[in-house]
């Protein structure tokens, strides 16, 4: 499975802008290009909560297809906002445990050089 290409070609996550650039051995990587229309602010860019959750969940989803090379839907998502993204958010996820049916993953969101949120995810695997 082309994860990347898979990930991209979800309507949502290409509406947003999603870019998984990495996805190998239950690691991925990805981002989201910050612009105006992406802001909860009208007045200073900053990411709507939605766009990190979001960036978050696709990233984890990616870092597990890297593990069992199938579609795997989100059961639960946890995320703590850390601070405000201020410019393009970039996330980092790994797989910690892959169990039968279900896989977790840790998920770290970043924006200039500050982590904003951090999630872990569970999704369907069986």
């Amino acid at each position: 499975m082309d994860i990347e290409s898979f990930f991209e070609n979800m309507p949502f996550a290409d509406l947003l802008g999603v870019e998984v650039t990495e996805a190998a051995d239950g690691h991925a990587e990805g981002y989201i290009e910050m612009r105006e229309e992406l802001s909860w602010n009208e007045d200073r860019v900053m990411a709507h909560g939605g766009v990190t959750f979001t960036l978050a969940d696709t990233v984890g989803g990616a870092a597990l297809v890297s593990e069992v090379d199938q579609p795997v839907p989100t059961i639960d998502i946890r995320i703590d906002y850390l601070e405000a993204g201020t410019g393009d958010l970039r996330a980092e996820a790994d797989v910690i445990r892959l169990g039968g049916d279900v896989g977790t993953v840790d998920v770290d969101v970043y924006a200039d050089g500050a982590h904003v949120a951090q999630a872990c995810g569970v999704y369907k695997t069986g």
